[in-house]
């Protein structure tokens, strides 16, 4: 009983940055400012940055802040710039 109580305590103290994906570019630059803007692709759980090649591609995507994509866990691509 004593542990669940622990556990119930600490798990209210961790907040997630909630992650808000757009259609478009200019919405994400909006929300996010002072941020970059990542194409984030939902099923292969990575995000591309501009310039590379699969950055904008794809039907499984979205445009959101890079810290949002980084908080909530997705990884970058390996993959180069173009």
């Amino acid at each position: 009983m004593i542990l669940a109580m622990l556990l119930g305590g600490l798990a209210t103290e961790v907040s997630a940055t909630p992650l808000t994906p757009f259609r478009y570019e200019d919405q994400a630059q909006r929300h996010c400012p002072g941020d970059k803007v990542v194409w984030l692709d939902f099923k292969k759980g990575v995000y591309y940055r501009k310039g590379q090649k699969l950055y904008a591609q794809g039907f499984d995507g979205s445009y959101v802040c890079l810290s949002e994509a980084r908080d909530s866990l997705y990884r970058r691509s390996p993959l180069g710039l173009r």
